[in-house]
């Protein structure tokens, strides 16, 4: 019998990097995600073909379950070698999914180009979860690692705020519908960050006052969440940005790329790809487009609300 998962992508408004040690996060899951879908091989394996949002195959092959149960330690990563591991763990967690004599066949289906970064990873794990009826959050840490707002993102099909208490994942709905989100703009960079890397430049720079770092991205994280014009949301924006350029001795988007724009510029998620915010009285698309960045979303284009 088919079974169909799906989950949503996400974008990380505030909070980065501080939220793996407890800050809390605002994050907006997006009208974009992955569906997976199982049905049943005669096989003891698992038939993985995986699709972009353009119809385009960029993974297909057979994985054992031998290979699942005990797999095989390998000196170079790739997209194979992932995905084991991440049914491994899931395997540990939910033995039973390997006990049938038949195998699976499965496909996946990017609604977003994978070069985006909008989550085709967690929204993966979620899917996988899912399936195997086990705990998206655990699945993450026994595999990627992270802090679990994009899982939080995948599972809830509105705005949420986000944090880590006692290494738990607290996820909070919240409300968010701003009058001036015609003004809100999403661009890609024309690059994918590593979270991966991202983050282990974060651990290995981490500021010594951290409490008080956290303290502080709290607040504007409220700021920013209950800001109810263009002027103020702009402006608890720019200090999220100036006091994370201060944490990771990076220079702002804004800075390297764009210091001649008209408008607002936030970094989302891993600093420095992906995604960027643009917060612009007019159209900015001209502005982008002459620069090169041609991937310019509107927040109802992007957002679930």
């Amino acid at each position: 019998m088919k079974k169909i998962f799906y989950s949503n992508g996400k974008l990380l408004i505030t909070g980065e990097y501080l939220v793996l040690d407890g800050a809390t996060a605002f994050a907006l899951p997006t009208k974009f995600g992955q569906n997976l879908i199982v049905d049943q091989n005669p096989n003891p394996e698992i038939h993985w073909k995986s699709f972009d949002a353009d119809g385009q195959v960029w993974f297909e092959d057979s994985i054992s379950f031998s290979e699942i149960k005990i797999p095989f330690v390998q000196k170079t990563e790739t997209i194979k070698t992932t995905l084991i591991s991440i049914l491994h763990q899931g395997y540990l967690l939910n033995p039973d999914f390997l006990t049938n004599e038949s195998g699976y066949n499965v496909t996946t289906h990017l609604t977003f180009p994978k070069k985006w970064g909008l989550g085709t990873s967690s929204t993966l794990i979620n899917n996988i979860a899912q399936w195997l009826q086990i705990d998206a959050f655990t699945l993450l840490n026994n595999s990627f690692g992270g802090s679990g707002y994009d899982i939080a993102c995948a599972q809830n099909d509105s705005p949420i705020l986000y944090h880590l208490e006692k290494e738990k994942p607290i996820v909070e709905k919240v409300t968010f519908k701003p009058d001036f989100s015609n003004h809100i703009y999403f661009v890609y960079l024309n690059r994918k960050q590593s979270s991966k890397t991202a983050i282990a430049n974060y651990l290995a720079n981490k500021a010594s006052n951290l409490n008080k770092n956290i303290a502080e991205n709290n607040k504007i994280t409220l700021e920013v969440l209950h800001a109810n014009t263009l002027h103020s949301f702009a402006r608890a924006i720019e200090k999220h940005e100036a006091k994370m350029s201060v944490i990771l001795e990076t220079t702002t988007v804004k800075e390297a790329l764009f210091y001649d724009f008209e408008g607002h510029i936030k970094s989302l998620g891993a600093w420095g790809g992906d995604f960027v915010m643009v917060l612009s009285e007019l159209d900015p698309t001209a502005y982008f487009s002459s620069k090169g960045f041609n991937t310019i979303i509107t927040y109802d284009e992007m957002i679930l609300s």
